[in-house]
């Protein structure tokens, strides 16, 4: 089967290169932001917003009397910041009406320096050995290897993390045809004390990221607060608590990406709960908690990973009652509070594990379907 997959590596850039890099990423900014302002004023007046086509054709006249640089970087830079903001407006616009799925979309925010220096080219992009060439910038080295994969790339979104710049290619490649795993049906029980307990037993320590790294965080915010505004040490500072953000980030997404693949290659179907982690982070006890064990993207990489691996994955419903299902003989609890640890059953007298109890009942939901 043919899909779409993104493979993403580190760049080795050269100064030359470097700054070329930042002007790329500054001027799709300042595309973006111009168009965004424009848009405002003919909202404000009561006018529709215009189309990335009609935003191209307003910035090239733009563009040749304000920005006399615009023709040092690509012209994918700014076209793709253009199509970005009207893919933006686009899903603004549909969660207001009602007609897209998922949280609401907030209205289009303007791109600020540091916060999000990327953009995105397209054409004759090529991949070597040990390099990537991207056009106007020439071969661009590589920390590993890009042969990992034979495909057509379709583009190339570069962006800067702290210090390093990243190259995330969208290709489209040849994957074999899914077949379903051997293994059996697990349920897949979600927490805090635990990340994830299956209905088989095994019980997945959290990774707790931000937890292990909340002191220098705080320690490095603290510091970076008292630097001058303006001076080289508070820049420094800023690229010091930017540092430890990405380290943070990148522990988190390993964590993720290594169980959900063990997951779905070895299981055929995966039973998972629609959790309301919306809901549970306006808890003031449990939101840094819940912040950092990110099952909403668990659950994206357990769904296309499953694609691949032909891993079926069941969602329950959100008002399932998994917890206080009796995993023995099904009877229902009235109420089961969070400091109950254990669950006991009076009807069958079954003492179980209260979070092992609610992965065996999504076992059997899926069973059962």
């Amino acid at each position: 089967m043919t899909v779409q997959q993104a493979f993403r590596y580190e760049l080795a850039p050269t100064r030359r290169q470097a700054n070329l890099l930042a002007r790329a990423a500054g001027t799709a900014r300042f595309a973006f932001n111009w168009a965004l302002n424009l848009a405002r004023a003919l909202i404000g007046k009561g006018l529709p917003v215009p189309s990335a086509a009609e935003l191209h054709r307003a910035w090239n006249v733009y563009k040749r009397e304000n920005a006399p640089w615009w023709d040092e970087v690509s012209k994918c830079a700014p076209q793709e910041a253009l199509r970005d903001l009207h893919r933006a407006f686009e899903n603004f616009f549909a969660s207001r009406q009602g007609k897209r799925a998922g949280p609401r979309v907030g209205f289009p925010r303007f791109r600020k320096k540091g916060r999000d220096d990327r953009f995105r080219l397209t054409g004759a992009i090529r991949v070597g050995r040990r390099a990537v060439k991207l056009p106007r910038i020439g071969w661009v080295r590589t920390k590993e290897e890009t042969t990992k994969f034979r495909g057509r790339v379709l583009s190339a979104t570069v962006r800067r993390e702290a210090d390093r710049w990243y190259v995330s290619l969208a290709v489209e490649v040849e994957r074999p045809d899914a077949r379903p795993a051997n293994g059996g049906v697990v349920g897949v029980d979600l927490g805090l004390k635990a990340f994830a307990v299956l209905s088989d037993g095994m019980i997945v320590a959290p990774a707790k990221a931000l937890g292990r790294a909340l002191r220098a965080l705080r320690h490095r915010s603290k510091a970076h607060s008292r630097k001058q505004r303006g001076s080289k040490r508070r820049r420094k500072s800023a690229l010091a608590l930017a540092r430890l953000h990405r380290r943070v980030r990148n522990r988190r997404q390993d964590f993720h990406h290594q169980l959900s693949t063990r997951l779905t290659k070895t299981k055929s179907v995966i039973v998972i709960e629609d959790l309301a982690v919306k809901n549970m982070v306006r808890n003031r006890h449990l939101s840094r908690a819940v912040s950092d064990a990110g099952w909403g993207e668990f659950r994206r990489m357990l769904e296309y990973k499953g694609k691949w691996y032909g891993c079926r994955i069941v969602v329950a419903n959100r008002f399932y009652p998994s917890s206080k299902t009796c995993s023995g003989c099904g009877a229902v609890k009235t109420e089961l509070p969070l400091s109950e640890r254990v669950f006991t059953c009076e009807t069958c007298g079954l003492v179980i594990d209260r979070d092992l109890n609610a992965a065996i009942n999504l076992e059997h939901l899926a069973q059962a379907v």
